[in-house]
């Protein structure tokens, strides 16, 4: 798998990304938010955590007009796959790869903990090294990770399968005292209609060693490159 990171004025976590990709299998290139094409044979775009342009108006919102957005969409028009990770998600949701919003979270402040999430299904490209209702751990670190969307587009994400991943307590229990921003449904994670563009709030590039504390997020990067083998 050819994997293109993106990086944006204010991303920081391109480089725990490309480690992750890297050591799952993948070949990386850099991308930079001025470019205006990706690099030939590009089959993941990923979009990096951070505070793209110092999240200015909105988060994610002016780097999702950046020049490479563009190359982004047609490479996600094409089937081809898009991971929005933190940041990412709000840019994904913002350049119209994703639908609803993130906005600030319900207490007003920033968040920056382990948390478990629970695998809402596992016949994705992004999720076959998981177990359907697995619950995972991994990291988050947002102040706007609050998942919002009119009740139209939250039922077609429900009724059509696209929710990824849920915020759950360690016995994968969906409650509002597991949830760490206020999210709809505890959502933490969406897919496209045809479920290659993959936004998440939590970092599981973060849990990827157990010297760093755990391994749970390790499934996510291994499940694409299994994804690019089998096709």
């Amino acid at each position: 798998m050819k994997a293109a990171v993106i990086t944006f004025p204010g991303s920081n976590r391109d480089g725990d990304v490309t480690k992750a990709l890297k050591q799952a299998g993948a070949s990386v290139v850099p991308v930079w938010h001025a470019d205006t094409e990706l690099p030939a044979g590009t089959d993941l775009v990923v979009l990096p955590g951070g505070f793209s342009y110092g999240d200015y108006l909105r988060t994610g919102a002016i780097a999702g007009r950046a020049h490479i957005m563009d190359a982004t969409r047609a490479h996600a028009a094409r089937g081809g796959y898009v991971l929005g990770i933190c940041n990412g998600f709000q840019i994904a949701c913002e350049a119209g790869l994703l639908p609803g919003i993130l906005v600030r979270n319900a207490d007003l402040k920033f968040v920056c903990r382990r948390q478990h999430l629970t695998v809402e299904r596992n016949d994705t490209p992004f999720t076959a090294a998981y177990a359907k209702g697995q619950v995972i751990d991994v990291c988050i670190a947002h102040g706007e990770g609050n998942y919002t969307a009119d009740p139209e587009t939250l039922a077609r994400l429900e009724g059509e399968g696209l929710v990824a991943f849920r915020y759950a307590d360690a016995e994968g229990n969906v409650t509002a005292e597991a949830n760490p921003n206020g999210s709809l449904n505890g959502i933490a994670g969406i897919y496209s209609p045809g479920f290659n563009v993959l936004g998440l709030m939590p970092h599981p590039e973060n849990l990827i060693d157990s010297l760093a504390g755990g391994i749970d997020g390790r499934g996510l990067f291994d499940s694409l490159l299994g994804a690019r083998k089998a096709a």
